[in-house]
This record gives structure tokens, sequence and C-alpha cells, in this order.
């Protein structure tokens, strides 16, 4: 069997990658009396009295909410909330395996803005931290900042920030190997989507200075007809050389590629088109923009892909657990840019000198201390705010 037929298999069997248990046997009358009433009326009445108590008394302290409306699933589209059920709990299952944080799935059903912010922030109070998954572009743009703006908790859209940090980091450790300073790279992003925007606006913030986004149509103008308001602002950004065309015209010249779009839309003569020592991330899942071989035979000296069956896997599952664990560890309002800088360059940080190569520019997603550095990232950028 291949690993789609594998995993359709375990998933019948397990009926679900996650559980809850109690944290304290109930054994007899007394565990009850101590656990639910009467005892626990004491716990309700501290909270009443002070709010902050919740994160002492409850497991609000380390729970995360695990939210999608299904619209924007990996690789697969608009497959609506019932089937975005198995990458929630895929995710769940991470945040507990990797960093030790209670996370539970919620799917909703709704593609309306005002009732995705309204429904998640009446769910709010529960959860130490809400992880918005899988909610297609524009929305998830509105989405996210309206949320920001109303909770005192962390909300944070893995498939932008937790993507846009994973490529930074490997971007950096990337260009090392090539010998090439950030402010002096051409890099060039097809996809300009939710992923696509967040990383190029996250590489600008990490300094990035020559950087052109294309979409579908090519290099991003803004005088394009059918471009939403982040796709317009970031083309201003952008393309500074006010380069034109397609993104084989972007390529020339280009010393990284990142794609964030669908398969199969970078070709060999694209590749050769590229400065020496070229870097493809080829991150469309579950096909990439050009295959590893193809872009190696055709002089790509590093390349790094979404998939896990191959060097350099750039993957968020690299980020969102330690990131997570760090703002519940001292429970911050927001993720800011800050903090995502920190976590970016404390990831590439573990590849030490000795290790780099072209084909370890990121520490695998099962090296323990990739949580305990972000984690620490985080921690001590809140310190020194």
């Amino acid at each position: 069997m291949d690993i789609m037929e594998k995993s359709l298999e375990l998933h019948r069997k397990l009926k679900g990658k996650i559980a809850i248990r109690s944290t304290y046997p109930i054994k007899n009358k007394k565990d009850l009396a101590l656990v639910y009433t009467p005892g626990v009326a004491s716990s309700c009445l501290a909270i009443k009295d002070n709010k902050k108590e919740v994160y002492n008394l409850t497991a609000k302290n380390n729970t995360v909410a695990v939210i999608s409306d299904g619209t924007a699933v990996l690789g697969l589209g608009d497959i609506g909330a019932l089937a975005a059920i198995p990458v929630m709990e895929g995710k769940c299952a991470i945040f507990k395996e990797f960093a030790d944080i209670n996370a539970i799935p919620i799917v909703l059903d709704t593609k309306d803005v005002d009732e995705l912010v309204k429904t998640i922030s009446h769910l709010a109070p529960s959860f130490g931290g809400i992880n918005l998954e899988d909610i297609s572009a524009p929305r998830c743009f509105e989405v996210e900042k309206r949320l920001r703006d109303m909770l005192d908790i962390p909300v944070f859209h893995d498939d932008q920030h937790g993507t846009a940090i994973a490529v930074g980091a490997a971007l950096i450790n990337a260009l090392r190997v090539v010998d090439i300073p950030l402010d002096k790279a051409k890099i060039v992003i097809n996809g300009a989507g939710s992923a696509g925007i967040a990383i190029s606006s996250f590489l600008i913030e990490l300094g990035v200075k020559n950087l052109i986004v294309c979409d579908k149509n090519g290099i991003l103008d803004p005088s394009e007809q059918d471009l939403n308001d982040s796709q317009i602002l970031l083309s201003q950004k952008t393309n500074q050389k006010h380069v034109k065309g397609s993104l084989a015209d972007a390529l020339k010249g280009a010393d990284a590629f990142i794609g964030v779009s669908v398969g199969n839309v970078v070709n060999k003569d694209m590749v050769k088109l590229m400065d020496k020592e070229p870097i493809i991330f080829a991150l469309a899942n579950p096909t990439p923009e050009i295959s590893r071989d193809d872009a190696l035979e055709a002089g790509a000296k590093i390349y790094g892909a979404g998939i896990s069956n191959i060097p350099n896997q750039i993957n968020n599952a690299l980020v969102f657990p330690g990131l997570f664990k760090g703002a519940l560890a001292h429970p911050v309002k927001q993720i800011d840019t800050e903090m995502e800088k920190a976590a970016c360059h404390a990831l590439a940080g573990l590849v030490s000198d000795k290790e780099l190569s072209a084909e370890y520019i990121i520490p695998d997603v099962f090296n323990k201390d990739v949580v305990k550095v972000i984690c620490k990232a985080i921690i001590d950028v809140k310190a020194s705010q």
C-alpha cells in the first residue's frame, strides 16, 4: 500500500487521533467531591473574584483551539468543515506529542467572516490560545485581525505566520550555504494567497530587499484588476525594479524560488534562468512546483519541500508547538512580529556551521531542541518588552 492507503487504513482503525483524559483519578466519593461538586465551587468563586486565577485553576493555561472552516485544507482546497476534521485532529496530535499542549479541533460550518469572528470570540474563554487553520484568503486576514483586536489571548493563523517563520529560517540557512547576504539576495515567491503574502511580509521584516511575488497571472502589479487589498499592498512593497511579465521572467537571475502555489508550475528551463547555485523551495502539497530530481538536474544547489520523505522538509509543524508553548508559559496577549522573528532565528540557529549543508538547512521536526529554543525565544522577547 502507498502512504495514502496506509493513512486511510490507520484512520479507520483509530477512529480519531486524539482523546481526552482526566488528570486526577476519580475512584471514590471523596475524589468526586474534590473535582466536582461541592468542592469545585471554591475554584469557581476564586475565578469570579480574580479572573487571572483561571490560569491557575483550569486547563485554560495549556489548551489551544485549532479552528477551521474547511475552505483551504492542505492542497485540497475548499472541501468543507467535516472533511477538514482529520487535518485539525492531526494538528492537535502534533501539539500534544511535541509540546505537551492540549488542543481541541473545532470546525465551523460557515464561510461568513462575521459569523466566524462572532463564534470564535464566544468560544475563546475556554482556551489559552486560538490556532486558526486552513481558512482561505482574503477572509483569513480579516478574521485574524478582528480576533486579535478583540481577544486577550493569542490568535495565530498558522498557514500564514507558522509557514513564514519556517521558510524564513530555511532561507537564512540556505543563503549561508551559498554565501549570499539576505539583503543582497533576489527572492521570487510564487503564490499570493495567505501563505505567500505572509512569507513575503515576513521576509521583508527579516531584511530582504529584492523580492518579487507572482500569482497565476505572473508578477504582481498594482494595476491588476482582480487583486485583493492585501495583494495590492504587497505589490506596492515588492518588485522595486518594476520587472514585468511571467514567473519565468521573474526568475531570471534569482537566487531563490519559494513556491506556495500549485504543482508542476516550474520546469528545468526556468531553473536554468536563475543565478548560479539556485535555491528552490517547492512547498506545494502534495505535488511540489518542481520535483527534487528535476530541480537538481537543472542545477539547483539546494532543494526544500513541504513533504516529509526528502531532505529539508520546510513545514510549520516545526514552529507552532514551541511558539504556543512559549506564549502559554507566560501568557501573552498576542504573538507579535518580534516574537516571530526571534522564533525564526532560534530555529535557524539550531543548525550549526559544522552541520550546515545543502541537504541540511533546517532541523528535523523530531529534533527535541526545536520546541525548547522556540519556546525560550518567545519567553525572552516577552520578558524584554
